[in-house]
């Protein structure tokens, strides 16, 4: 296992590297520059500018540079946004706010969506796993932003019961937590079904019913953990995702979360707060990935993850 852990976090740092190496590069090649506005600054302020940056260098020798700082600990600064405070201290500051939504969200989607899941497949074709599957079926085609724009056009505009601009309390988090958790529990819901209709059709499950065991035990107890391994593989890059916030929804409701800082930030130009939320982004995915492989082995004993997590 520890041969296998240590594999994973070598191609993690490749797939980092690489990923910032494309992103910096992408970034710079398009048309334009941070500094660039409808008042553009004269060529002489705009070359002192550039140089104070290290933006007059060739892009490749730029793309060094930045790579040599990040070993050092150092994203460098804002441009614009905050200008001259370290992007380090940006992410730091506004990430607690998107982490507390999405940890609510991310609870919610799972606490709701594997019992949805659960009990659509133990109703299989009856009028409950009928209206589980509509509803969840909608969940994962409406786009978020008509969710979260519903949901505040209803509860906040016309009932007038929470506010819609921050999060100025608590129940201000009830919005965009539900129109953040909406997507992920209608899909964890599905797919939970389809795992559990997979699994009780197994041998196992027919020899248990056979000894008269209870349906209620049987799926809760031996179905629900063998189900559950499918689950576990999109919850960590799930995790990841909506730790992170929501663009749309952060957007939505106006939301100083890290998510739209991002979006600002690119609307803006200010390439190391785009680098370096990119970077912050790309490492929780690869991290919530490598545990999730990890997990495997304490749901189900029989990945072997010597062997690239395949059973034994």
């Amino acid at each position: 296992m520890t041969k296998y852990v240590c594999g994973r976090i070598a191609q993690a740092i490749v797939v980092l590297l690489l990923i910032t190496c494309i992103t910096f590069l992408l970034m710079n090649l398009v048309p334009g520059g941070p500094f660039l506005s409808e008042k553009s600054p004269s060529p002489e302020v705009l070359a002192a500018l550039e140089a104070k940056y290290g933006l007059d260098k060739p892009l490749l020798v730029q793309l060094k540079n930045y790579l040599t700082d990040i070993l050092h600990g150092d994203f460098g600064v804002s441009f614009k946004m905050q200008k001259n405070r370290p992007v380090l201290d940006i992410i730091m500051e506004m990430f607690p706010v998107s982490a507390r939504i999405g940890v609510i969200a991310f609870a919610g989607a799972v606490l709701f969506g594997v019992p949805i899941g659960c009990l659509a497949a133990y109703h299989r074709g009856k009028g409950l796993d009928s209206f589980l599957r509509v509803v969840t079926t909608l969940g994962v085609s409406v786009p978020g932003f008509v969710i979260a724009s519903v949901l505040m056009h209803i509860f906040g505009v016309k009932l007038g019961w929470v506010s819609i601009i921050g999060l100025p309390d608590w129940k201000s988090y009830i919005l965009p937590c539900f129109a953040l958790a909406f997507y992920p529990m209608c899909y964890i819901g599905r797919l939970a079904r389809s795992s559990m209709l997979d699994v009780i059709n197994q041998e196992y499950i027919r020899t248990a019913r056979a000894k008269g065991v209870s349906s209620t035990y049987i799926i809760f107890k031996h179905a629900l953990r063998n189900a559950f391994i499918p689950v576990l593989t999109y919850l960590g890059p799930l995790l990841a995702g909506i730790l992170t916030g929501s663009f749309v929804v952060e957007t939505v409701y106006t939301i100083p979360g890290l998510g739209r800082y991002f979006i600002q930030s690119i609307l803006n130009r200010d390439y190391p707060i785009i680098m370096g939320t990119t970077i912050f982004f790309a490492t929780l995915i690869l991290v919530m990935t490598l545990v999730v492989d990890i997990l495997y082995r304490a749901v189900d004993p029989r990945v072997d993850l010597s062997k690239g997590g395949n059973k034994a």
